[in-house]
């Protein structure tokens, strides 16, 4: 009985080793298929975090988009009501000389203008940053210039600049008015300087563009200093 016991034995063993086996393959494949359930979860989790922060940044840019245009459009209504109130009648009291230098004035402001909103979108940033390193003065307002380089253009090119082309569009033909009356001439010279005015203004713009894109970086340095002393 004995030796039958003994003999039993190993295949008991042999049986419980191939039973450990498959518990172990089970484990591990229960482990498998759980790491890999939850690498799925966290991968689907972080989609829908990924998801949800890009339409919040969307969102946010369309409320910022909303806001920035209802801030325009409040500050370019009032801006024209004031300049034109103050150019129409200052120009109608002004004799014929002063009235053609304020024309001048005018066009030249929307030059300038038109010239600092090509030169900050086209300034590189590094430049700015060296400088700011070496605590060159108006450097940090000029690297905040061109972060803001598509609302600053916006101001200066569209704002400003379509400003001042009203205002020279109301004093040319203030001017016309003037020459008429003042030399008694019966043609009318209101369209002949509202071209002039037109021609100037845009051939200067397309002159300006050429100097800001050659000198955007000390442009964008000497609007960043003029900053500075403003704030200050």
């Amino acid at each position: 009985m004995k030796v039958k016991e003994e003999k039993a034995n190993p295949s008991k063993e042999n049986e419980s080793k191939e039973v450990k086996k498959e518990m172990k393959k089970a484990i591990m494949h229960e482990r498998v298929k759980t790491e890999k359930e939850n690498k799925k979860e966290i991968r689907e989790v972080k989609e829908k975090i990924t998801e949800n922060k890009n339409k919040k940044e969307k969102e946010k840019k369309e409320n910022e988009n909303i806001k920035w245009f209802i801030e325009v459009f409040i500050m370019t209504f009032i801006l024209s009501m004031i300049f034109s109130f103050i150019s129409t009648n200052g120009v109608s009291n002004l004799s014929l000389i002063p009235a053609i230098l304020i024309l001048i004035a005018v066009i030249a402001v929307g030059i300038l203008f038109d010239i600092v909103g090509v030169a900050v979108t086209v300034a590189n940033e590094d430049e700015f940053h060296a400088k700011a390193t070496k605590k060159v003065h108006g450097s940090k307002s000029s690297i905040k210039l061109i972060r803001n380089a598509p609302r600053v253009a916006n101001i200066c090119a569209d704002v400003i600049g379509d400003i001042c082309g009203v205002l020279s569009g109301a004093i040319s033909a203030l001017i016309a008015v003037k020459i008429t009356s003042q030399f008694g001439l019966n043609m009318d010279l209101q369209f002949l300087l509202s071209a002039l005015v037109s021609a100037i203004t845009v051939g200067g713009k397309a002159l300006g563009k050429n100097i800001a894109n050659s000198k955007s970086t000390e442009i964008v340095h000497i609007v960043g200093k003029g900053l500075n002393k403003f704030f200050k």
